[in-house]
């Protein structure tokens, strides 16, 4: 098999990825949670993503071929949106973005849904722990949430001591 096939490339977004970005969250969210109520039209998610997202965070995204398959918005130590298409889930793509976000934060938080146990399990495997549940009185979906937490381990650095005699 080709590898240009299977490897993602991984590339910052612009304005103009964003409808695109805006529609992977979408398909990923309600395919995965399908009782979610469906509070925003397309064309608001993209502008949310637009105004709000490109201005606040990286964005970068995982091509296929030509086509962005998933997507990542992270910052100030957080992760605010990580979907793959379902079509592309389990191939690596979450993690190959989600390596990037560790890369260049010592500690990340995010929300995931509760009953999202496909996400939940994602985080956990790469190191994430979960902080605090909440009823999700105070998130727009009023679908109970969890806070991920992961932190970089302090890197370990052997040194030989003479010894003294």
């Amino acid at each position: 098999m080709d590898d240009a096939l299977t490897e993602p490339e991984i590339m910052a977004l612009t304005a103009g990825h964003m409808q695109a970005a805006a529609g992977i969250r979408r398909v990923a969210l309600w395919q995965r949670l399908p009782w979610l109520p469906d509070g925003h039209t397309p064309e608001e998610e993209e502008q949310y993503w637009r105004m709000h997202l490109l201005l606040n965070c990286t964005i970068l995204g995982a091509a296929m071929g030509n086509r962005l398959v998933g997507v990542i918005a992270y910052g100030d130590n957080w992760i605010e949106q990580l979907y793959v298409l379902p079509g592309f889930q389990g191939m690596g793509i979450g993690s190959s973005l989600l390596r990037c976000a560790k890369e260049e934060m010592n500690e990340i938080r995010l929300w995931t849904f509760q009953r999202n146990t496909g996400a939940r399990a994602f985080y956990e495997r790469h190191g994430f722990t979960a902080e605090e549940e909440t009823d999700g009185a105070d998130n727009e979906e009023r679908e109970p949430d969890v806070l991920y937490h992961w932190r970089r381990l302090p890197e370990l650095t052997l040194r030989l001591q003479p010894s003294g005699g």
